[in-house]
């Protein structure tokens, strides 16, 4: 049956290749991803998919299910489709959003010999305001029996961890005054904002290795002659577990109020984008995909831990369903994320066949979990034994 899948998906394989093309020569940033959404989504309803747009009020959202009609687990598959400012398509998410939609084409080809449903999930905005941020927090994952979505890399990695992340902004608001002949008339809302950076700077000696706090400057007044009346800094706060990132971030925000009080300007707090949670990955659920991978080819020593490195709302769905994020090798230089070299390479040939890869990858995973009775067991108990 295992063969059935594969051959189902390399049957479209022109298909899978004109739509990754296709999203990748047409970006769309966050929430804006209307063709991208349309491509992804046409294509599941042509095969059997029951396709609801703008899930939990995300206009560029939508969920697909292909019920066999007969009980058995629940698999999700993840498609993200947004691109990056500029530089378009530089994470991938060309090949990821095709992805996920050829994994669930090719598990639907058979479910009905085992019995479950397929599901997969158009998440916009991973860039930025995640998408799966909302649709986790409203419910949309809850019924799921394991998640899944694969990401383009340099090489093959396992899925591994990711940071919390938290986006903070401090707001401060002074007092205007002439700089030369008037200064001690103003409150320097810039000062608050550079004072907000020295003790961040000075916090850093304090936390742990894992940590990382980094922002800049979006506002910090008019004219040097102008005692900054307004300014601002927006920072993201990370850690390996979400439990210590509140912590920090407390301790974050005690520095812009050190600020404010210092200064004498008044301090307004919020967050610019959604909260992220780090990645729990279940290890029964990666070792499956870790099989699969191996069985298609890729030798052991090809295959590397994956540590932790930036933020993904995908950790949000670990903490809801037993979840997996692993990567697929799409070039033979180190190209990093969010670079135009890696963006060539989501559009190459090599890039395509790590699609191809990791699609069938997944379709077999969840193929393992339907079938395999213990598999599922051990996927539920690990879950069960991480949220404690």
């Amino acid at each position: 049956m295992k063969e059935t899948i594969n051959q189902q998906i390399e049957e479209l394989r022109a298909s899978f290749y004109q739509i990754s093309q296709y999203i990748g020569e047409n970006p769309e940033l966050g929430h804006e991803e209307w063709q991208a959404s349309k491509i992804l989504s046409e294509e599941l309803r042509k095969h059997g998919f029951q396709v609801n747009l703008g899930t939990s009020g995300l206009p560029t959202a939508f969920d697909a299910l292909f019920d066999s009609g007969i009980p058995g687990p629940s698999i999700g598959f993840m498609a993200e489709y947004d691109a990056l400012p500029e530089i378009g398509h530089a994470c991938g998410h060309n090949l990821i959003g095709t992805m996920a939609i050829a994994a669930g084409i090719g598990l639907s080809k058979v479910v009905k010999s085992c019995g479950g449903k397929v599901y997969v999930y158009g998440t916009p905005a991973e860039e930025t305001r995640g998408g799966k941020v909302t649709m986790a927090d409203a419910g949309v994952f809850d019924h799921l029996d394991v998640a899944m979505m694969v990401h383009p890399l340099y090489r093959h990695e396992k899925s591994g961890s990711s940071l919390a992340m938290d986006a903070i902004q401090f707001e401060f608001f002074g007092k205007p005054a002439h700089a030369a002949s008037s200064p001690h008339e103003g409150i320097n809302a810039l000062d608050a904002v550079i004072q907000t950076f020295n003790g961040i700077n000075a916090l850093r000696q304090h936390i742990t290795p894992d940590a990382r706090i980094h922002g800049i400057i979006t506002e910090g007044g008019k004219a040097a002659n102008i005692v900054p009346d307004y300014a601002v800094a927006q920072f993201y706060v990370r850690a390996q577990q979400r439990s210590y990132l509140n912590e920090l971030l407390e301790k974050v925000k005690n520095c812009a109020k050190a600020a404010a009080l210092a200064t004498g300007a008044r301090l307004e707090t919020s967050f610019y984008e959604l909260s992220y949670d780090d990645l729990n990955t279940n290890e029964a659920l990666s070792s499956s995909f870790t099989e699969n991978l191996m069985m298609l080819g890729i030798a052991k020593d090809d295959i590397h831990q994956k540590g932790s490195g930036g933020s993904l709302d995908m950790g949000n769905v670990s903490h809801v369903v037993p979840s997996i994020h692993p990567y697929v090798k799409i070039c033979d230089q180190p190209y990093v994320c969010h670079t135009n070299e890696f963006r060539e390479a989501a559009m190459s040939e090599q890039g395509f066949e790590g699609l191809m890869l990791g699609a069938k990858c997944m379709a077999l995973t969840g193929y393992d979990v339907m079938t395999n009775p213990e598999l599922l067991k051990q996927i539920k108990a690990e879950f069960k034994a991480k949220k404690r």
